[in-house]
């Protein structure tokens, strides 16, 4: 059974940082991409940053240059580095993949940016 599971959430101050990670229970290079979302509260569901199985990687325009997302291999794990948080940011991260053309999801984890 695949799943996934997100970690590193929490409450942190304006300007901190976090490291959010997501365990996969089988190889992420079995995904074509693995990506981060996020939902606010009253808003819409929005992909933040996701990596491709050949190692690429893309952001939405609010988070170019603060936010990283990488992989280990080994550990099936692909994680979301976020640096210079702001109040905006503050949502629950989910992490997802397509997994032969089926899509799962994490159970997400929440992060708080307070200002």
């Amino acid at each position: 059974q695949v799943q996934l599971v997100e970690s590193g959430g929490g409450l942190v101050q304006a300007g901190g940082s976090l490291r959010l990670s997501c365990a996969a229970s089988v190889s992420i290079l079995s995904f074509a991409a693995m990506v981060w979302h996020r939902q606010a509260p009253g808003k819409q569901r929005e992909s933040v940053a996701g990596i491709t199985r050949a190692g690429s990687t893309n952001y939405t325009d609010s988070v170019k240059g603060r936010f990283t997302i990488s992989r280990d291999n080994a550990k099936n794990t692909v994680y979301l580095q976020m640096n210079s948080l702001i109040p905006d940011d503050t949502a629950v991260y989910y992490c997802a993949g397509k997994f032969w053309g089926k899509d799962y999801w994490g159970k997400g984890t929440q992060v708080t940016v307070s200002s």
